[in-house]
């Protein structure tokens, strides 16, 4: 709208211009004044021309003198020639309504308004200089023709405000839209890489911990000739090294929150016992590790059973490598509102107060960290109990009212 009130004011002062050389060229005016118009109208259309072009292409592309610095001189100059042109034929007087809507958009309001002022006594004086005497016509038609354009010049300039309000609340929302996008894109970049940190250190690591262990006593196997051991303990090695391998593939797959393929979480979980059990008789130690059912086993959702799955491994693992211990008991536990695991150890224990904030410089420590987060995902909760040499207990709880329906959160990636 905007665009068209302003194509509609150039092509008034045009067609104005025209209509006032025209009339001009039917009265009888000598020649040199006659001329004298004709070269200030042309030099009039030429400098008005030059400065709409100017506005346009800065208003399009940017480039080009500012309007705003250079808009009071333009109008300065344009005003000049018509006055000029005024003093030669009254006729010239319809070119006033345009310059009105000039004063009024490129002008603070107090100089707007002396100009409008200045241009309506202008026109009146050129009208009573016609005639040869004042007329209410004369006068009446200026002045309500500067009272019109006042009004309207008002409206264009409220609505040109809000053309530019809009156009930067538009860009400011953009810009927000962007910033938005990008935090959003960063915290999920931060999201996955918690993930990736907890499956790699759950899974991966931990494997690779157990290889470098296995590694190990088959070495002091080797060394003190007691082949059979030794190639029991590298057959741990491959079978443990084949299922880190699995877990890496489906860890690629994106498949990480889908472990429980060789059967149900209790079978899983006896399994783990197992397998820790033999690993730790082939570095020379003697852990039993024992698994046991309480209450009634009831459907986990798949997030549940990947997270419990997760935490036995990562806290018999840590048993494995730190605790020392002879007996260890990993205990699922059903009740109506909720799904705990509980694990004991009766190894050398440690004061839970010691516990590190976050991760060490060497990259230990990482394990409960990982699980307290992976429990804080599925509303759950997590306790350490332990004292040096009486061993320790990690029980963690699973909420299983509607409330906490990991159904409700199933878009997470666990």
């Amino acid at each position: 709208m905007l665009q068209a009130l302003r194509i509609a004011l150039h092509t008034a002062f045009g067609g104005l211009l025209l209509l006032a050389v025209i009339q001009m060229s039917l009265t009888a005016l000598p020649w040199p004044a006659r001329v004298s118009a004709y070269v200030l109208s042309a030099l009039l259309a030429g400098v008005y021309l030059a400065g709409t072009v100017a506005e346009s292409r800065h208003a399009s592309s940017g480039s080009g003198p500012e309007p705003r610095r250079y808009g009071a001189a333009w109008l300065g100059v344009v005003t000049l020639l018509w006055l000029c042109l005024l003093v030669i034929s009254p006729e010239f007087s319809w070119l006033a309504f345009p310059l009105f809507f000039l004063d009024l958009q490129l002008l603070r309001t107090v100089p707007a308004l002396a100009a409008v002022l200045v241009t309506t006594a202008a026109v009146v004086l050129a009208q009573w200089a016609r005639t040869g005497q004042p007329s209410a016509a004369a006068l009446l038609g200026p002045v309500i023709g500067a009272l019109f354009a006042v009004i309207m010049g008002s409206a264009y300039s409220a609505l040109h405000r809000e053309s530019l309000n809009q156009r930067l609340a538009l860009a400011e929302l953009h810009r927000t839209r962007g910033e938005l996008a990008a935090s959003q894109h960063f915290a999920g970049v931060l999201t996955e890489r918690e993930r990736l940190a907890r499956e790699i250190h759950d899974t991966l690591a931990q494997g690779l911990s157990s290889i470098v262990l296995l590694s190990r006593a088959a070495g002091t196997a080797l060394e003190s000739g007691d082949h059979s051991l030794a190639r029991e303990r590298l057959a741990l090695v491959q079978n443990t090294a084949a299922e880190n391998l699995a877990e890496a593939r489906r860890f690629v797959r994106d498949l990480a929150a889908a472990p429980l393929e060789r059967g149900s979480l209790d079978t899983r979980l006896a399994a783990l016992c197992s397998d820790t059990a033999r690993r730790a008789a082939a570095g020379g130690r003697q852990l039993q590790c024992l698994f046991r059912v309480d209450g009634t086993p009831v459907p986990l959702h798949p997030a549940y059973e990947a997270t419990l799955l997760r935490a036995a491994q990562s806290l018999l693992a840590n048993i494995e490598s730190h605790a020392k211990a002879s007996r260890a008991v990993v205990t699922l536990g059903f009740s109506p509102d909720s799904v705990a695991l509980d694990v004991f150890d009766d190894g050398a224990g440690f004061d839970p107060g010691m516990l590190p904030a976050g991760p060490r410089p060497d990259g230990s420590g990482f394990g409960l960290l990982s699980l307290r987060e992976r429990i804080a995902d599925l509303q759950g909760s997590l306790s350490v109990e332990s004292t040096p040499g009486e061993g320790t207990v990690v029980a963690l709880r699973l909420p299983l009212e509607p409330a906490a329906d990991p159904a409700a959160v199933s878009g997470r990636k666990i």
